[in-house]
């Protein structure tokens, strides 16, 4: 299946309320997901030659999730069109983990358009709790990168 091919079935789909689609064909599975809350779609392809999974979708959305009254989070979204990077150059390590404390203004990823490195700074207080984007992938504006867990604690 190539790419206009998909792209025409996920335009297809997105009018409708259909949440899960599914198609095999010629050895490869596509399973759409589209969940109810956002109109961005996750494209998983899986061949029967393997059980990789291979996501054709960026800027997918996650579900929030229910907050307890001492926690609650906030996505970190990209403010611009480009590449998400985690750490500031190939042999440097990231600038968060999963875990990691973080302040506001602090560096959490670099955003790369146009060959210039954009610094993203955290805009609150809390402790990375998913870094939603793989390192190297491309990013739309308004998708959401990093989460933060903000605990009374800390912000």
């Amino acid at each position: 299946m190539t790419n206009p091919e998909i792209s025409e079935l996920l335009a297809l789909l997105q009018g409708t309320n259909i949440t899960v689609f599914e198609l095999e064909r010629e050895g490869l599975r596509i399973r759409i997901e589209k969940p109810a809350y956002t109109t961005t779609a996750g494209i998983k392809l899986l061949t029967r030659e393997s059980s990789s999974e291979h996501h054709l979708s960026e800027g997918l959305k996650h579900p929030a999730t229910p907050q307890s009254d001492k926690e609650s989070s906030r996505n970190v979204t990209s403010p611009i069109v480009g590449t998400f990077y985690r750490s500031p150059s190939p042999e440097a390590g990231p600038y968060v983990e999963i875990g990691s404390v973080v302040r506001k203004g602090q560096v959490i990823c670099i955003i790369e358009a146009m060959k210039l490195m954009n610094e993203i700074e955290s805009e609150f207080d809390g402790i990375v709790k998913t870094i939603l984007v793989e390192d190297g992938r491309a990013v739309e504006f308004g998708t959401p990168l990093i989460e933060i867990a903000i605990t009374p604690e800390i912000g």
